[in-house]
């Protein structure tokens, strides 16, 4: 299933052939809202599953409808820095030994068709990054790799926007990352029943239609299963807490000359059987 959060209260939305059924509107005991799903996720899913296939109604026009992001405000976003082969190999550096975590702040996130916006006074070098959102169902805690997919409840598309000048100047990440609207994730939560294995996925960014990433996640470093169970050694994931799982090869910053998201420029983040996120910059002039 495709689930989405809309606008402006967050109800849950079932999209099917570009129209959105409210979960709502399937019956008594079922998830109305995402939080709702994901705090009582499996059970959540199976009973919205077998509403959906009794389903009366045709629902909305989905271009009719705003989407907020599939999980408005995630409790945690733990991002895996340099987890593609081609990613560190144009930085000239060996892929980690280990997955590289980092935090991006919740209040970074918007939803598909949000704009991208920062002020030039903070930042010049505003940079794409395509990415595997991991949306965490279940408390997950110290788990083995082996079943570290049974914690999660499904996918989505991120762009994992950064501030490149920030980054370098700061040394590290969070504040580079965590910009307000520099977490554009959407456009709906693909449930994960649907995507078996993570790992088959072709990635792509384009901005204003041209190809800047064309990869596949089989080329991530450290896969889905290994990094939900990495960070749940340190830390406990928890229901609607996200896992950007890195981004691959063909960044602005390490082009040659440097290509950097400017005013007016589309960004599409497409992944094979998750979806089509697409997003506007806007440079802010006050």
């Amino acid at each position: 299933m495709r689930l989405v959060s809309l606008a402006p209260d967050g109800a849950l939305g079932v999209v099917a052939d570009d129209r959105v059924v409210l979960a709502s509107e399937l019956g008594v005991g079922v998830a109305s809202t995402m939080a709702d799903f994901l705090a009582e996720w499996p059970t959540s899913n199976d009973a919205l599953r077998s509403a959906w296939s009794e389903r009366s109604t045709a629902g909305t026009p989905l271009s009719a409808l705003k989407l907020m992001a599939p999980v408005a405000r995630p409790g945690k976003i733990a991002c895996a820095g340099v987890n593609y082969r081609a990613h560190a190999s144009e930085q000239n550096r060996p892929a980690p030994d280990h997955p590289v975590i980092f935090a991006k702040f919740a209040t970074a996130v918007v939803g598909h068709g949000a704009d991208i916006r920062w002020s030039p006074q903070l930042t010049q070098a505003v940079d794409f990054e395509a990415e595997l959102a991991v949306v965490i169902g279940t408390t997950c805690r110290r788990v083995d790799t082996e079943f570290a997919l049974d914690y999660v409840a499904g996918y989505t598309c991120m762009n994992d926007v950064s501030a490149r000048d920030l980054q370098y100047s700061d040394r590290q990440f969070v504040r580079a990352k965590s910009l307000d609207t520099f977490g554009p994730m959407g456009p709906w939560l693909v449930t994960a029943d649907e995507i078996p294995d993570p790992q088959t996925l072709r990635i792509e960014c384009r901005v204003n239609g041209k190809v800047m990433q064309d990869s596949n996640t089989s080329d991530m470093v450290f896969g889905v299963a290994q990094l939900v169970s990495f960070c749940s050694q340190a830390f406990t994931l928890e229901p609607g807490d996200i896992i950007a799982t890195g981004t691959p090869g063909g960044v602005g910053w390490f082009r040659e000359p440097k290509e950097m998201l400017k005013h007016g420029d589309e960004v599409v983040v497409q992944i094979e059987r998750v979806g089509r996120l697409v997003n506007r910059c806007v440079e802010e002039t006050e």
